[in-house]
């Protein structure tokens, strides 16, 4: 029988053909939406608004249903997501009482029966603390080592219309306290909503699908309060009373992407029964960066607290608008830096990237370079093992007895 019609030949050709398929398809995520911005939505165009209302609605259409994220700077900053089971679907704002003292009810999505879940991540503080014994580690710090804390709720925000891309579907919203700190500094969020899945450019690289939406924060220029300061990122994620909110932290056997970064973390929503599915999340890696062009050097580990329920919902505009009885918030600190790390005027940098969405979150698998070389790693020694057995076998089949030989 010839080598290539072997039953060792072929099932290696066949273990070969199942590695390049999964290389070049990887089970990704195929689905798709059409994804669409406008700014300040049903607000009559001859009227000016605040110069401090920023409202970014970004439609993410499915077949069969649509993803609705909305940014907003008034009071705290937030993000808001709606998921509804119609590709019909509309965000309603009556701007009246939206700019009023009583935002209630201001901010809808209709149909009101589509709505299928909603969520919003808000970011309601910054803390500064003196880190003079660099533990880096606030828990233990005692409370006079900390500023009074940025007032988020209380920044000036820029227009965030002139900072919006419609084709990269990307948006940057920046603001100050307007004090001699922020000067020549300032407090970022660069959003991103995704068409279908693929991976972000920049560190940490993170791994999106079309069901999700990138936040990256990022504080540069500040004037420190001390020589040795750190910081702390409040947040408060709002969701259904009935779904309540937890950390999980999942470990991976693979750093391509991030290097030295084996895990991910992720804020998640769902019922309590373990079964059911996650409805709604904030997904990150464990590091932040010192530069705005960050080498492996400049990556510093970040930590989080655990989940606290809040007595009341966060100083969010949107959040107040849109949001009625029957939600509550939990909130979290995200600590930045460990003990030795340089302080936070070394580079007067930082920042720090989460994704925000629908669904189960992106699970990150081994990449289709990986792949080709484990591929190669295990196909190659066997390829050998097989081409030496055959050889053997030749061997033998040419040198056996061919017949009766006469001894002289």
């Amino acid at each position: 029988m010839g080598a290539t019609g072997s039953p060792p030949v072929l099932l290696f050709l066949s273990f070969l053909n199942v590695l390049s398929a999964y290389a070049f398809f990887g089970g990704g995520d195929m689905y798709h939406r059409q994804v669409s911005m406008e700014f300040n939505p049903g607000f009559n165009s001859s009227q000016t608004p605040p110069l401090s209302v920023n409202l970014l609605h970004v439609r993410a259409r499915g077949e069969n249903d649509t993803l609705h994220f909305l940014l907003c700077s008034q009071g705290a900053p937030a993000l808001l997501v709606v998921h509804t089971n119609t590709s019909s679907s509309s965000v309603k704002v009556d701007w009246s009482r939206f700019l009023s003292d009583d935002v209630s009810g201001s901010v809808k999505v209709e149909p009101k029966g589509s709505v299928r879940y909603s969520s919003a991540l808000v970011f309601s503080r910054l803390w500064e603390y003196d880190d003079v014994n660099d533990t880096a580690d606030p828990a233990k710090l005692p409370p006079s080592s900390f500023f009074p804390p940025y007032e988020l709720q209380n920044f000036t925000w820029g227009d965030l219309n002139r900072t919006t891309n419609q084709i990269a579907h990307r948006a940057k919203l920046c603001g100050s306290d307007g004090s001699e700190r922020f000067f020549n500094g300032s407090f970022c969020l660069g959003f991103s909503a995704f068409e279908s899945e693929g991976r972000d450019g920049s560190w940490p690289r993170l791994l999106y699908n079309a069901n999700s939406s990138q936040l990256k924060f990022w504080l540069e220029g500040v004037k420190e309060r001390s020589n040795f300061s750190r910081f702390l990122l409040e947040l408060q994620y709002v969701g259904s009373s009935n779904l309540p909110s937890r950390v999980e932290t999942l470990r991976s056997i693979d750093d391509e992407y991030t290097p030295s970064i084996f895990q991910v973390s992720q804020w998640v929503s769902s019922p309590p029964n373990a079964t059911t599915p996650i409805l709604g999340y904030v997904q990150w890696k464990p590091v932040a960066y010192r530069k705005a062009t960050p080498a492996l050097v400049d990556a510093t580990p970040c930590r989080h607290s655990t989940p606290l329920l809040m007595e009341q919902l966060p100083p969010s505009g949107l959040v107040l608008a849109y949001f009625g009885k029957g939600y509550e918030a939990s909130g979290l600190n995200m600590t930045f830096s460990i003990a030795g790390d340089p302080f936070y005027n070394t580079t007067h940098y930082l920042s720090w990237s989460m994704l925000v969405g629908l669904g189960s979150p992106p699970t990150e698998s081994f990449s289709p370079l990986v792949i080709t070389i484990m591929a190669l790693g295990l196909g190659i020694p066997l390829l050998l093992i097989l081409l030496g057995a055959i050889c053997v076998c030749i061997q033998k089949q040419r040198s056996g007895p061919r017949g009766y030989v006469p001894i002289n």
